[in-house]
């Protein structure tokens, strides 16, 4: 997997934001991994299990996003869109693609996500979900758990969050 490192970019706001939450002294060790330009959802997933060994050194791994990323929707700009509806229904699926598949059928299910209904919906451009590709890529064999969960976020929108490992509960 050919790679190189940029010196001169800062942080993506998907590291930064989660990061100053939960590290606001900012001491830690970060290291930032890009997503690829072509968003390609099985890249990402191998991408994923190859950091997957570094979970065995302690390296936690996140894959920041958002179960749903149409902004112009949020705010009307989208003509015939329901951000409610649209959100619920992906987000459905998404629980039971990460929760309730196996770990064959959630890599199967999780690189055909844009044929699911309401997954082009959710995420016109996939930024913000090919993260959560990683994260199951380096977790593929492990149990997935909700975390969070919110069915009005801005008002109308579910969104829910996800854990990889042995300690899910």
């Amino acid at each position: 997997m050919p790679t190189h490192l940029d010196t001169e970019r800062g942080f993506d706001h998907g590291t930064y934001a989660i990061l100053a939450v939960t590290h606001p002294a900012a001491d830690i060790p970060v290291l930032q991994v890009s997503i690829r330009s072509d968003y390609d959802p099985e890249a990402h997933l191998n991408l994923g299990r190859a950091l997957a060994p570094l979970r065995e050194q302690g390296v936690l791994i996140i894959g920041s996003g958002s179960s749903y990323h149409d902004l112009g929707a949020l705010v009307g700009n989208r003509a015939g869109k329901d951000p409610q509806k649209e959100s619920a229904e992906f987000d459905a699926w998404l629980r039971q693609t990460l929760v309730d598949s196996t770990p064959e059928q959630r890599s199967e299910r999780l690189i055909e996500w844009n044929c699911t209904p309401y997954g082009r919906a959710a995420h016109p451009q996939e930024d913000h979900l090919v993260p959560l590709h990683v994260a199951v890529g380096a977790a593929e064999e492990d149990l997935a758990a909700v975390i969070y969960h919110q069915n009005d976020f801005f008002g109308t929108v579910t969104m829910s969050s996800y854990r990889f490992g042995k300690e899910v509960r």
